[in-house]
């Protein structure tokens, strides 16, 4: 397999993973649709024996994303969620985790809904806050878990300054990297331990598969996970696989134009008499900005805001938009309107929303990849009818 390491990200997003198909020559990593192997002698596979184990067309994804993401080693899931609970699966019941008060729905319900039940325990601080994060810790402490940019605030958090209060506590830190994407973030260049995407969102970025990831860099870490990916059999099928493998080739095409047009809604939100918050690390006046800049090669396509009018304006807004579709997910080419508290974190109690900072007339949008002026035009004309 060619050597990418003297490579630029956009030549290893084109060729990580993928190698000629040695048969017929196929550039494409083939579509491997089988369940099993046949074996030489018993016991004795050639490579693999069983497709929830391991396949051809699932090792060349792993290997794309933990090649864009500067770790060794990659391992797909069948959804985002799945990947995060592997990642829970190596927690034992007492063991506790600090978390991001701003984190997705869905994750916020894992944690509190199934592993709380099952004696994991929690603390949600403030994740931008490093010592909010250090003085959660107790002796229990196994796992610190965050995102940045947080979903849907938008927060930014120092990797480096919460890897160093990993390293002295001797536990583990979790990036959820789905947001910025490797192409503008290495978490695991910066102290992280674990790496997980939704690889339903910009990785794959088309709308049409839903998986996850975990990369990580070292061995026996990767075992432990791969152990589990194995026996909990939560991966995803070859099918999916090919086409995330599809998506990644174009992924840092995509997100230059993901991020230039982010800045520029963001910039004309942030001017309209409607909007009395806009959410992006983009804007020098975000609290993050600063630390964004260092750690980030560009802001990401993601926005939320807030309007005058509360709940019924961000409701309304969201029925409003033509170009911008009411629709949960992120990441697509396509742009995206929704209304998380009703929406992707309706899961997450309102008391404890709001004491996050999670206004319950929230806007998120999902920037795609249109053109920019038309993008624009339909957020104006929605907010006109505000």
């Amino acid at each position: 397999m060619l050597d990418l390491g003297p490579y630029g990200f956009g030549t290893k997003a084109v060729r990580a993973g993928t190698e000629p198909e040695p048969v017929t020559g196929a550039i494409m990593t083939p579509v491997f649709q089988t369940s099993t192997y046949v074996q030489p002698r018993p016991a004795e596979a050639k490579v693999h024996e069983y497709s929830r184990t391991g396949n051809p067309t699932r090792d060349a994804l792993q290997t794309a994303i933990a090649t864009l993401e500067g770790g060794r080693f990659g391992l797909s899931f069948g959804s985002g969620m799945a990947a995060i609970d592997a990642v829970l699966r190596l927690l034992d019941a007492g063991d506790h985790v600090v978390a991001g008060d701003d984190l997705y729905g869905g994750s916020y319900r894992l944690f509190t809904k199934v592993y709380a039940r099952q004696g994991v325990e929690f603390s949600f601080v403030d994740p931008s806050d490093p010592a909010a994060v250090k003085a959660a810790l107790r002796p229990t402490t196994k796992l610190i878990w965050i995102e940045t940019p947080t979903n849907p605030l938008l927060r930014i958090v120092d990797i480096e300054a919460v890897a160093r209060v990993a390293a002295e506590a001797k536990v583990l830190l979790g990036v959820d990297n789905t947001f910025a994407t490797p192409a503008l973030q290495r978490p695991l260049a910066l102290g992280a331990h674990v790496v997980v995407h939704s690889t339903t969102k910009y990785l794959n970025g088309h709308a049409d598969v839903v998986g996850g990831a975990v990369v990580v860099d070292d061995p026996a870490l990767h075992q432990r996970l791969a152990f589990i990916q194995n026996a909990v059999g939560a991966v995803p099928g070859p099918w999916d696989c090919f086409l995330t493998l599809r998506g990644l080739k174009t992924l840092h095409l995509r997100m230059e134009r993901h991020c230039d047009n982010a800045d520029a809604v963001a910039r004309f939100l942030a001017e309209q008499p409607q909007v009395t918050k806009v959410h992006f690390p983009g804007l020098p006046a975000h609290p993050g900005h600063a630390v964004a800049a260092r750690q980030m090669r560009r802001m990401g396509g993601m926005i939320s805001f807030e309007l005058k009018g509360g709940v019924p304006a961000g409701m309304a807004l969201c029925t409003r938009t033509k170009l911008f579709q009411l629709a949960e997910s992120l990441g697509g080419v396509e742009s995206l309107i929704e209304h998380p508290a009703s929406m992707t974190h309706a899961s997450v109690a309102p008391e404890v929303r709001r004491a996050a900072g999670l206004a319950d007339g929230l806007v998120r949008l999902s920037v795609g990849v249109e053109d920019q002026g038309d993008l624009i035009d339909d957020l104006a004309q929605a907010l006109a009818g505000v």
